[in-house]
């Protein structure tokens, strides 16, 4: 079989969680499936990194789609012309885009749809584009995965797709995120934060991770309560105006901010490892991959207690309401009491053995194989 997969997201130094997604998933089902041709269709030359194997083809499409009206070009024009070209069996899409009238079966992964429900989390001609077009990716597929029970409602419920038609695939953790030793926790400690305690956020700086109410939380607890703690944000500036602008400036301990930017990821998991805790207060996750990665580093978590985020933690985390600053304070002021942090560790090695990326690829390798039935 001749299969082509839209990995335009590969950028080396340059993935989000869509693109780690497509990592993680093709990197293991081209080796797994040694049978079958794989085409990988990128829009600039690709890294060999992402060459898996030697049933792996690049193919390099124009334009480069990083605009709504290049992706409308890219998906419109460019991809049907590569399905036709290299005759192509089944298309797979992880970042839910495709052309309007597949001549192939094709199989969408949607993530979640949360430019469906707010405005602000993403560029305006962003969020229109995808308001646009999403539901008819959603229809003209012939099936669709996506990564959680509560995404997989959601996206049947608003775009009025029957359930049967998706699967759930769910999402997994990179390799790097694991218990650290106490003396590279403390190396990591002394680099970002002077050897001082920390709790953490990750993710890239949107309006819906709610990084705000995170800050007015942690001005309160050092306010309150005496203690060496920092706040960590890890993650690149896609959203900085507005509320979130006003709650750090108008912070009084905002020198215990650590503001990071982009880390790399082996620095990452070990800043993950040797935090008190993950604080994720997003207000719309399909998944939320790092309360995942929190699992497996064996730190505690603190999440908000909406969308798939119950889901994913289970009796793991401490769940807050993400409007609600004082509610994220007393969660964070909670985890300092005796046994509190260690029983959600504990609870985190039980709950993380539920998702992994090998069980994604084989779960994603499922629907395709009922993609190619069902056409």
């Amino acid at each position: 079989m001749r299969i082509a997969i839209n990995t335009r997201l590969l950028i080396k130094g340059k993935m989000d969680g869509i693109g780690w997604f497509t990592y993680e998933t093709t990197r293991r089902m081209v080796k797994a499936h040694p049978e079958h041709e794989f085409f990988l269709l990128f829009d600039r030359k690709p890294d060999p990194e992402f060459l898996f194997a030697d049933n792996v083809t690049p193919v390099v499409l124009c334009p480069q789609a990083r605009h709504p009206v290049l992706w409308y070009l890219y998906f419109e024009w460019a991809v049907p012309y590569a399905l036709k070209q290299n005759k192509i069996d089944l298309y797979l899409s992880p970042d839910g885009m495709m052309p309007q009238r597949p001549k192939v079966p094709t199989l969408t992964v949607i993530h979640d749809l949360n430019f469906e429900h707010a405005d602000g989390n993403l560029r305006p001609s962003h969020q229109r584009y995808m308001q646009r077009w999403f539901p008819r990716f959603a229809h003209n597929a012939t099936r669709i995965a996506t990564v959680s029970e509560y995404s997989k409602h959601d996206i049947a419920q608003t775009y009025g797709i029957d359930s049967k038609k998706i699967d759930v695939v769910y999402d997994g953790a990179h390799d790097n995120y694991r218990p650290h030793s106490e003396a590279e926790k403390t190396a990591i400690r002394q680099r970002f934060t002077d050897g001082h305690p920390y709790i953490i956020f990750i993710s890239t700086i949107l309006k819906r991770k709610n990084l705000a109410n995170l800050l007015l939380a942690f001005d309160k607890l050092k306010t309150m309560e005496s203690n060496t703690l920092k706040l960590v944000v890890v993650g690149n500036r896609a959203w900085w105006q507005d509320e979130l602008a006003a709650a750090y400036e108008g912070m009084v301990h905002k020198e215990d901010v650590i503001m990071c930017g982009h880390v790399e990821p082996a620095d990452l998991a070990a800043l993950l490892s040797a935090s008190e805790a993950l604080v994720y207060p997003s207000y719309f996750e399909g998944f939320g991959i790092p309360i995942l990665e929190a699992m497996y580093a064996e730190t505690a978590v603190i999440c908000s207690n909406t969308t798939s985020m119950p889901e994913v933690g289970g009796d793991a985390a401490l769940y807050i309401d993400p409007s609600n600053p004082d509610d994220i304070y007393h969660a964070i002021s909670t985890l300092q009491k005796e046994g509190i942090r260690n029983d959600l560790i504990a609870r985190g090695r039980i709950q993380r053995q539920k998702f992994s990326w090998d069980s994604t690829a084989n779960l994603l390798w499922t629907s395709m194989m009922n993609t190619i039935e069902k056409s």
